[in-house]
C-alpha cells in the first residue's frame, strides 16, 4: 500500500527497489516497536494484576488491602518506584509525556497517536523515543533498572 499510496507516479522500473526499501523498513519498524513495548510492558508488568482493563497506576493505588503475597517491604518499594516514574514523567516535555502515555499506557497505535496529537507520524515516533531513553536514563540514574 504505501508503495502505491507513496510512489504510484514513479517509472516501474523504480518499483523493485522502492518496494525492498520500504519492506526493510516496516520490518525495522515493527522489531523496534516491539523491543520498546516489550521493555515498557516488562517494567510495568510488577505493578500488573489478572485484570487487563487497569492501567499499573490504578492498580498499585488500589492496592489498599493487600494480599498475603504482599509485605510492607514490597509496597513501600513499589510505592516509591511508582513515584519516581510519576515524577520522571511530569518531568518530561508536555509533547513527549503526551506521545509517551497515548503510546505505552492507553496502548494506541502510531496513526491514532498523531492524529489525536495533530501531528505526523513520524513526529510521534520520534516524541516517544525520546521520552522513553530520557525516562530509561533517570531511572537507571536513580538505581531502577527496568
Amino acid at each position: 500500500m504505501k508503495l502505491a499510496e507513496k510512489y504510484g507516479d514513479r517509472p516501474a522500473e523504480e518499483f523493485p527497489m522502492l518496494f525492498q526499501r520500504i519492506l526493510q523498513n516496516t520490518i525495522r519498524d515493527f522489531y523496534r516497536r516491539s523491543k520498546v513495548r516489550a521493555l515498557w510492558t516488562t517494567a510495568l508488568s510488577a505493578f500488573a494484576s489478572d485484570d487487563d482493563d487497569q492501567d499499573p497506576l490504578e492498580i498499585l493505588q488500589a492496592t489498599q488491602a493487600l494480599g498475603p503475597a504482599w509485605t510492607p517491604e514490597s509496597e513501600l518499594l513499589q510505592s516509591r518506584t511508582l513515584a519516581l516514574i510519576e515524577g520522571e514523567l511530569k518531568k518530561l516535555p508536555p509533547r513527549q509525556r503526551e506521545a509517551f502515555v497515548m503510546r505505552y499506557w492507553e496502548e494506541m497505535d502510531v496513526a491514532e497517536t498523531a492524529i489525536a496529537m495533530g501531528c505526523s507520524e513520524g513526529s510521534v515516533k520520534t516524541h516517544c523515543s525520546r521520552a522513553t531513553h530520557t525516562l530509561a536514563a533517570a531511572l537507571a540514574a536513580k538505581g531502577i533498572r527496568l
